[in-house]
């Protein structure tokens, strides 16, 4: 517990100290922590140290995870993974965000799945920002008709963009494609249609999370420098 309870101190510190360079309020940037591939016992620390919002990346994993911590008052769940449309009908309703959608056809899809449990869900749109063959999300030059349609859908909250850097070593790499999706996210906040919000960036992870912060994000996914390296043997 004393371990990631000083992880989570260093890393609200440097979030904090990102939000003063960029005369932002700390208040306006949440932290996801990413507990994929760790256990539910990781969850229980997280939040017995404060952390309330989670993200997962597979739906069949995080359904379980979930479960064994339904006892813990006021988590909000995040799916940050792909989301592959027949796991749709999972997702919809059981997490408080998704951030991938990607095409009209998904998006019509949660919209009727959500419609069919009487909910709205909220979402944002993964942009493949920097243009990336093995990455996910829509092409910035198509987002503004995804967006238009989206809009249109009844039972789907538009809140916003959410986008990854390329990795590199240097966290610096990551700022003009930070820059360009806090661009869009502008552009496609005034054009959007009445009613829908757009009062969300999803960028930065634990190696390029402060650049992001400088450059607009509102949440920042933040899972290896919070539980540490991950098994993936």
């Amino acid at each position: 517990m004393a371990n990631f309870a000083q992880r989570l101190a260093d890393i609200r510190g440097r979030m904090d100290a990102a939000c003063r360079r960029a005369s932002r309020d700390p208040a306006g940037v949440k932290l996801v922590a990413v507990s994929k591939t760790f256990p539910a016992d990781a969850v229980r620390e997280a939040a017995a140290a404060g952390v309330m919002d989670f993200g997962e990346s597979r739906v069949q994993e995080a359904l379980p995870k979930m479960a064994a911590v339904s006892d813990l008052p006021g988590l909000t769940w995040h799916l940050v993974g792909h989301l592959q449309s027949n796991k749709a009908v999972k997702a919809v309703g059981a997490f408080a965000l998704i951030h991938s959608v990607d095409s009209a056809a998904l998006a019509e899809r949660l919209s009727r799945l959500a419609g069919e449990r009487g909910i709205v869900q909220d979402v944002l749109i993964e942009v493949n920002v920097a243009g990336e063959a093995t990455k996910q999300g829509v092409a910035p030059g198509e987002t503004a008709a995804l967006v238009a349609a989206i809009a249109r859908l009844p039972h789907l909250r538009l809140r916003g963009l959410m986008g990854m850097a390329p990795y590199a070593d240097d966290p610096e790499a990551a700022r003009p494609h930070f820059r360009r999706l806090a661009a869009l996210g502008r552009a496609s906040k005034q054009n959007a249609p009445e009613g829908v919000t757009m009062d969300t960036l999803s960028m930065g992870m634990s190696g390029d999370f402060e650049v992001a912060i400088e450059e607009g994000a509102t949440l920042v996914r933040v899972g290896t420098a919070l539980f540490g390296e991950r098994d993936t043997a």
